[in-house]
């Protein structure tokens, strides 16, 4: 049976994007449907982690996202005396390095990042489908055969694989039967989006932080002229999100009558849980974002780890499509299921602080230390060093031969594995899909400020394989380099070494 297309992604938010933008630049065909009829117009995911960052740098949208948002305000928190107290949400002497570029996190609206996301997209020359509905699904050993209702009836389209990225409600995990296992936190909360009255936008508001049950959380959204209200609700019963509805709620909890909603743009009431899907492939089917986890919203963390998802997966379908072995793919699992347990472990704690009237966002929240060191795709034998193969490939600045500022992560940049030479005198010669550069004083890149043997901790004749999500393959020496990329790169990027 013919192919309609290569990967068939059901749902377009964050993480959906993601994939399909990894893909366009990969040249991979694909189909982007979304059941809703419009883009999503709420802020849930409101924070942009620094890793994320720079995955949006290597997708060609950082400058767009950050000129589109802005930095998190202080927390400014209300004693019920009347007095308060301002604090900073991550330490005051978080500032960009060489290897680390994005040092705290952005605020965005979720709805304005993915804007910025479909913009990319289109100018990559693809679009999405609205109001297409994933209705039914079969495999078999070649293919995905399914069913997209939308205006005009019920198509059927043959795809090779399927990535359900349709959040925490997945019908493509239900479909496949797996199991969402983990439990709720019992605590039911609102968010909703509004135009307010009566505080300025310089701090994010915090009444009632000693008592967890009366807060109230009042946060200017960056970027807009909108702010975010969240805060915790009764376990059942209705509950008024109009702007009189919502006027009276935070009267009633910071007994203040001079906060007033004017308009609400979205809102939403929901049960926070802590769920793991038990497996993230079937076949030729994935999970990935919120169809494969659902976390509390605390920390900033979910949108982060769905973007990161599909930035591992993307570069794994195109390998395999390319003609790669298909147990590639087990590793998507492999690597990302242990980080997603570990997030939700961070996110359940970190609402335990908030209870507790604390609120910090420390280094592990910013997923920089995050890696897969115990990854099957880490080459064996790879010498030590500052860095280890799982590890994040640090940023460095450096200067070209022709006398240009540049950086790693600009090498980094796009589709391409990366192999870097430190003082290498002998290269391996073209690679299909591997960008080699040497670094050196008579060499490509020139090391002038020492950051790249600070960040790396090589020794001359090394060489270090970096993936196309930027995370490091292996650290070799000169000596058999061109046997062991020939093996190793033919089981992950579909290519040998001549």
């Amino acid at each position: 049976m013919a192919f309609d297309t290569d990967v068939l992604i059901s749902g377009a938010g964050a993480t959906g994007l993601t994939l399909a933008i990894d893909l366009a630049r990969r040249g991979i065909s694909f189909r982007l449907i979304e059941q809703n009829a419009q883009p999503f117009s709420g802020s849930r995911g409101k924070g942009i982690q620094p890793r994320t960052m720079e995955i949006f740098e290597d997708l060609g949208i950082v400058d767009r996202i950050a000129a589109a948002g802005g930095p998190y305000p202080p927390l400014c928190q209300y004693r019920p005396d009347g007095t308060h107290k301002t604090s900073l949400l991550t330490e005051a002497d978080v500032c960009s390095t060489a290897a680390e570029p994005y040092p705290a996190p952005l605020m965005l609206p979720q709805f304005a990042t993915e804007a910025v996301m479909r913009e990319r997209l289109a100018e990559l020359g693809h679009h999405l489908h609205f109001g297409a509905r994933l209705t039914g699904f079969e495999q078999d050993a070649h293919g995905i055969t399914a069913r997209i209702k939308q205006e005009g009836g019920e198509q059927v389209v043959r795809a090779r694989f399927l990535v359900g990225t349709d959040g925490g409600r997945s019908f493509v995990r239900h479909t496949l039967a797996i199991d969402f296992l983990g439990e709720a936190l019992g605590v039911r909360a609102i968010v909703a989006d509004v135009r307010l009255e009566g505080v300025d936008r310089s701090v994010w508001h915090r009444f009632q932080f000693a008592s967890p049950e009366m807060q109230v959380m009042i946060c200017p959204l960056a970027g807009t002229d909108l702010f975010q209200i969240q805060a915790p609700v009764a376990q059942d019963g209705e509950v008024d999100l109009s702007p009189i509805g919502l006027t009276s709620l935070i009267k009633d909890r910071t007994g203040r009558g001079d906060i007033t909603v004017r308009s609400v743009s979205w809102s939403s009431v929901y049960t926070m849980s802590a769920r793991l899907a038990d497996r993230y492939r079937v076949g030729r089917v994935f999970l990935a974002g919120d169809a494969a986890h659902v976390h509390p919203p605390t920390g900033g963390q979910g949108l982060n780890t769905s973007v990161q998802d599909a930035y591992n997966l993307s570069w794994k379908l195109a390998a395999v499509l390319a003609g790669a072995p298909e147990a590639l793919l087990d590793s998507y699992e492999a690597e990302r299921r242990p980080i997603a347990l570990n997030m939700l472990r961070l996110s359940t704690r970190l609402l335990g602080e908030v209870k507790q009237g604390v609120m910090r966002r420390d280094r592990e929240a910013r997923q920089l230390d995050l890696g897969y060191r115990g990854s099957s795709l880490n080459i064996p034998g790879s010498v030590g060093g500052k860095v280890q193969p799982g590890d994040r490939a640090p940023d460095a600045s450096c200067r070209g031969q022709a006398g240009q500022r540049t950086r790693l992560f600009t090498v980094f940049q796009g589709p391409h594995w990366t192999l870097l030479g430190y003082e290498a005198s002998d290269g391996p010669s073209a690679i299909a899909g591997v960008r080699i550069v040497t670094i050196g004083a008579k060499h490509e890149l020139v090391d002038e400020e020492n950051d790249i043997a600070e960040a790396y901790g090589v020794e001359p004749g090394q060489w270090v394989l970096v993936r196309p999500d930027g995370y490091i393959a292996g650290i070799l020496p000169s000596a058999g380099l061109e046997q062991q990329l020939s093996r190793y790169l033919a089981v992950c990027a579909a290519v040998s070494v001549n």
